[in-house]
């Protein structure tokens, strides 16, 4: 992994913060790059006390359980179901080292797995009263929020991109995981997407 001060967000090329800097004040979508976020490829028994208690001690969000739910955010931490014995662990940019090193030192004799994954994707957010309508464009998920609501997560495709959908707030608000290699193809998408409700674009968010 590179070192910190040669990291680069994947959407750098497009430069988001200049263009945030002059987007107009309101509109239908929002849309934002979380470039630094860190990320933590989680196995382990859902079943094991052990496992699920030093989750919680070291992350501070409980382990989720049920199928495409994710735990509450705190401190900028959050868990999100992806298996039964597989989660990704969000966490502040530049912790996920820490996180990792806390979770072996809890965990001595314990069977699991913990991999920084940070470099490997990143997270768009969408937000604003339009997100939904834009969403629905390209994917296949059920997005009702009678169906789909703020604390649940999915692995689907959107614009055949594999993407992780974590809705995040009622507004509504999503983050959206998307390996490197088709971020700028994504953004360009849901831009275009978006055009017709109105897109602003926000400064990094972190």
């Amino acid at each position: 992994m590179a070192e910190r001060y040669q990291r680069q967000s994947a959407l750098a090329h497009l430069h988001l913060e200049a263009r945030a800097a002059s987007a107009p004040a309101s509109a239908g979508v929002v849309l934002s790059e979380r470039a630094y976020r860190g990320q933590i490829a989680l196995r382990g028994k859902a079943a094991n006390r052990k496992f699920k208690a030093a989750a919680k001690a070291v992350l501070g969000v409980p382990l989720p359980t049920r199928p495409n739910t994710a735990s509450e955010v705190k401190k900028g931490c959050c868990l999100l179901w992806l298996g039964p014995d597989e989660w990704l662990a969000a966490v502040p940019g530049g912790r996920e080292g820490q996180v990792i090193a806390d979770l072996y030192a809890a965990l001595p004799e314990v069977h699991f797995a913990a991999v920084d994954a940070s470099s490997s994707r990143t997270v768009i957010r969408l937000s604003g009263d339009r997100a939904r309508d834009v969403l629905m464009k390209g994917c296949s998920l059920d997005l009702h929020p009678a169906v789909f609501a703020a604390g649940q997560c999915a692995q689907s495709s959107l614009a055949r991109c594999h993407v992780l959908l974590h809705q995040t707030g009622d507004t509504p608000d999503y983050d959206v995981y998307v390996h490197r290699s088709f971020a700028d193809y994504l953004w360009r998408w849901l831009e275009d997407a978006a055009a017709e409700y109105g897109v602003r674009v926000a400064g990094e968010n972190t």
